[in-house]
This record gives C-alpha cells, structure tokens and sequence, in this order.
C-alpha cells in the first residue's frame, strides 16, 4: 500500500517537471510590460507600455487590444495582418502621424477602432481597406486638416464617425460616399467656414449630427435638405453664427436641438415654427435678452428648454402656450428678475425648474413657486430673492415676505398738452408700484400703441407724436400695470393748426366768366404769391433777351469785318428792247452804289 502511494507521488513529480520544462520551451506571447497575456486570454492590454512599435508575438486569436498612450509612430502594410478575430483595437494616444495604405487590412472581423489623440493629419486612400464590418471609428483629437474623396468608401457597416477637436479647413464632397450606414457623425471643423452641405447628401440614414467649432457666421438656407431622418442636431461653439434664416432647417424633422455657446441675440421663432415634433430645445450661452411671448407655439411636443449661462432678462407671459407637455425649464444663470406662473401653458406639468443664479425680486409673482415647491425638483439648487432662500420658509412669513403693490400714475404734466401743427409732442407717465410696473399707451380709439411709427411708446414710459396733425387732436390713456394691479390716466392732446392769410379776390374775375361754378368764379389769390410769381416772370424774360443779344453779338464777330456799301449792276429798260432788233449790238449795262444803312 505504501508503495503505491509512493510510486503515484514519483509518477506527480516527473508530471510537473516535465510541465515546467515544456512551459520554458514555449515561446513568449506577448510582451512583459503588457498585461494580461497568454496563450488563452483574448484580451491584451499594452497601455503605458513604452512601446515604440506594436509587438509582432500577440495571440492570433485575439478579440481586444489596447496599445494607448504609448509612443507608436507609424503603421506598416498588414501589421494585424495575423489577428483576423480582432474586434477591439484602440490606439488612441500615441505619436501616429501616418497611416500607410492597408495598415489594417486582415483585420476582418474588427468593429471598434480609437485613434484619437494622436498627430495625423490626413487619412490617406486605402488606410482604412479592409475594415467592411467596422461600426465606431474614433480620429478625434488629431490634426487633421481635411477630408479627402472616398476616405470611408469601404466603411459599408460604419455607424458611429467620431471627428472632433480637429483642424479641419476643407471638407470634399464626395468625402462620405460610402457610408450608406452612418447615423452618428461627431464633426469639429474650426477652420472650416460653410456647411458642407453637398458631403451631407451622401447621409441620408444619419439620425444624429453634432457641428462643434465652425468659423461660419451664418446657417445657409436649406443646409441639411438630404438629412430626412436627422433626429439629434447640436450646433455649438459657433462664435460668430448671430442669427438663423427662416429657411436654415427645411427639411428638418428634428426631437432634439440644441444651439449652444453662439452669438444669438434672439430666439430663432422662424426657424423653428416647422419642427413640431421638437422635444428638447436647448439655447444655451447665447446672449438672448428678452423671449417674446406666444411665439412658441407651434411647439406642442415641447419637454425641455434650456438657456442656461445667457443674458435672459425677461421671458413674457404666455411664452410656452401650446406647449402643454412642459416638463423641465432651465434659465439658470441669467438676469431675471422673475417667473411668472402666466408664462406657461400647463404649470402643473413642470417638473424641473432651474431658476438659481438670477438676481430675482422677492415679490408676489414668486407665490406660485411657494405653492408648488413640494412637486418641482429644482436643477442646480434652490432659487433665492436677494440673500433669501424664500422657499425655506413657513407660508405665513413668505406671505409678508413676497408682497406687491398697485401701481399708480404720477401727475407729472397737465391734463390737457398743446402742441403746434407739425411739431413734437412728448406725454409723460411716470408710474410706481411693487413690481415695477410697465406702462402702455392707448391712442383715441383704444389700440395699443407701439414703438414704431410717427405716434409711438419710447423706453422711458413716454408717448412720442412727432410732425403733429389735426387728426391727432384727442385723449390717449397711459395704463400702468404689474402683479397687483392697474392704474389709467387720460391726457388730451389738442393741435393748433396754421393760421391762413386773407385771400385776394379779382372782382372782374365772375363778370367775365359768368356760367362757371362759384368755387371757380371767385378763385382766390395770394397777393404776395402774385408779386413772386411776376418777378419771377419778369427775370426769366429779360434773361432770355440777354442771353440772344450776346448770341447775335459773337455771331457778328465771328462773321468778319461788316461792309456798309454795296454796288449793283444793271442793264436799262431801252437798251435791252434794242438788242433784240440788232444782234450785233452789245449790251449796255450800268451801275450804282447804295449805302447800307
């Protein structure tokens, strides 16, 4: 018994020296400074490995590799050649400046490709040959200045293009034919000054395209017209983009907008009234001041606004009617002074409110806020009035906390204002209240006036009628208004027109024209305009008999020396009857001198 388990324990031992012998035979798989080799694994990851090159002894059937951030300067013809089950190749951070033309062909089975961070600076024809299954390809970071014709032709399955934070000046049009799959596409072309619109037609199955960094000051009209099915449109980092034409996103059937870090001035209401299936507008970091209200609602699927990080000053009631499906608002970071609950549509249908960063007045339009505080998650933080965390308090001290008053109108001018035909009238309504109240002028029929024409509102609460007419006799109404309230006041204005002088009649005038009309038997006539017009007449004819004299006077001159004497000849009566008789006769003629006068 005992020698057979001593026998088995020597039969144990050759068994493991023989193992260790073989296994110091076999050859190295991979590197030591990669992790994770072997034989059996088939996951190789080399990062911060040093490595110079991509070393040649790797598993050949191996499904990832990791080579990032190492210094790898270039890739030869077929370097993966033998990894035809490669799936996962990220090379991501290293010193790439070329790729040469089927560096990566064998590799038929790779789907996932990071090169991003490295120094290329073109993507030369043939560099991606062979890679007919890959769907992510990564080149962000590099430098590359341009995309060439044909560069993913044989990119057939590539759904996901990665591109940003590259210097790209020129983008060829036939520079995405080929990628019939493509629905993602990140691109960063800072240097780039046009959409490259004609390389979008060749995308019509993207659903997502993020534009970052673009040198272009306007969003050309019909810009993405081949994007169908684009769902997801980001423009961001345009500083010079100010504003969009009515016709920049035809064609578009968006969900998700965003134009963020541009230098818009104002919401695009013409841009954007056709994308009714819009779910999420995002404005953020432009510099908008002011939101008219009512202009967004054609947008009746609206979920989400952002502009957060502007310079929204105020956002006016019925902003959001129509879109009754309202659940986030972020205007953090801006200049608001308030919220009013009039704004939107369906208040409880808000759910996230972003309101912290303004600089609110702690009034009564805040109340509402109050109310509805234990069913809004507030993004970023609590808003505050003042130093005022407002809704930390109890409902009875925020009641005397956000408090307004009525407005009323100051007596500044009289009741009744003259003014001269054809000069400028200025009607004054100077209004206090909590809040602050905004003043509108009415004119005698009760409309609105506004801040255009002859007879407009100016921005200290004034009324403006310049070139004054008779017409524009009558009472016009200063309306203050804010939170708590209303005040009127009446102003009359009276325009006192242009005396009119005494007219000239000509009494012979009706007794030589006695069949016409009255109002054309007794025409009046203006005695100083009469004398006008005769002096008038007057210097027009001795001009004219002026201007003949010296005519006639160069045109003697320019005739030469005048003769006052003139001799004619003739012949008499008699000796012409006898000639006839006697041919041989001559014919007598006579002269005389006359003296011209």
């Amino acid at each position: 018994m005992q020698a057979g388990r001593l026998s088995t324990a020597r039969w144990g031992a050759f068994y493991l020296l023989l193992a260790a012998g073989l296994a110091s035979q076999a050859p190295e798989q991979c590197p030591h400074s990669c992790r994770r080799c072997g034989a059996a694994v088939s996951t190789v990851n080399c990062s911060y490995a040093g490595l110079s090159g991509v070393p040649e002894r790797l598993p050949s059937d191996l499904t990832r590799l990791n080579l990032s951030h190492n210094a790898i300067r270039t890739l030869a013809p077929e370097q993966f050649g033998a990894l035809t089950r490669l799936e996962d190749l990220d090379l991501s951070d290293n010193l790439l400046a070329y790729v040469e033309a089927d560096a990566l062909l064998g590799l038929w089975s790779l789907l996932d490709l990071r090169v991003a961070r490295n120094r290329l600076k073109v993507l030369p024809a043939g560099a991606l040959a062979g890679l007919s299954r890959l769907r992510l390809l990564d080149v962000s970071g590099n430098e590359i200045l341009g995309v060439l014709d044909f560069t993913f032709r044989d990119l057939a399955g590539l759904r996901v293009l990665q591109a940003l934070h590259n210097h790209v000046v020129f983008v060829s049009r036939q520079a995405f034919a080929g990628l019939t799959e493509l629905r993602q596409l990140y691109l960063d072309a800072c240097n780039l000054t046009s959409v490259p619109t004609e390389a979008f037609a060749h995308l019509g199955g993207l659903t997502v395209l993020h534009l970052h960094r673009l040198e272009s000051s306007a969003l050309p009209d019909y810009a993405f017209l081949g994007l169908a099915r684009l769902k997801e449109l980001v423009v961001a980092d345009w500083p010079r983009l100010e504003t969009l034409s009515a016709n920049s996103l035809v064609g578009l059937n968006l969900t998700s907008l965003a134009i963020r870090k541009c230098n818009l001035s104002a919401v695009p209401f013409a841009a954007l009234h056709h994308l009714v299936y819009l779910v999420n507008l995002d404005l953020s970091s432009n510099p908008i001041s002011y939101i008219q209200g009512n202009q967004l609602r054609d947008l009746l699927r609206l979920e989400e606004f952002h502009l957060a990080g502007g310079r929204l000053r105020r956002i006016e009631m019925a902003t959001f009617y129509g879109s009754v499906s309202l659940k986030l608002l972020d205007v953090s970071r801006n200049l608001l002074s308030t919220l009013e609950e009039g704004v939107f549509h369906s208040p409880d249908a808000l759910r996230h409110l972003g309101l912290n960063g303004n600089p609110l007045a702690c009034d009564c339009r805040l109340l509402w806020l109050a109310r509805r505080r234990s069913s809004l998650q507030f993004v970023g933080g609590p808003p505050t009035c003042g130093q005022w965390d407002f809704l930390g308090y109890a409902a009875a001290d925020m009641a005397e906390l956000l408090t307004c008053r009525s407005p009323r109108v100051q007596p500044r001018q009289p009741d009744s204002v003259w003014v001269e035909q054809g000069h400028t009238a200025v009607l004054h309504c100077d209004a206090e209240g909590r809040p602050e109240p905004s003043v509108t002028w009415l004119d005698p029929g009760r409309r609105a006036l506004t801040n255009a024409g002859r007879i407009r509102a100016v921005g200290n609460g004034s009324l403006e009628v310049r070139y004054a007419q008779p017409q524009d006799t009558g009472i016009y109404r200063c309306v203050a208004s804010n939170a708590a309230g209303n005040d009127t006041r009446p102003i009359e204005l009276r325009v006192r027109t242009l005396s009119k002088k005494k007219p000239f009649h000509l009494k012979s005038w009706p007794a030589a024209l006695p069949s016409l009309s009255p109002d054309l038997r007794e025409p009046p006539f203006d005695v100083k305009t009469l004398l006008i017009a005769a002096s008038i007449g007057f210097l027009s004819f001795c001009s004219s008999v002026g201007v003949c004299f010296i005519a006639i006077f160069f045109w003697s001159k320019s005739r030469g020396q005048i003769k006052h004497t003139a001799n004619i000849a003739y012949v008499p009566r008699s000796a012409a009857a006898s000639s006839n008789g006697g041919a041989g006769n001559s014919m007598e003629t006579s002269r005389f001198t006359m003296k011209l006068m």
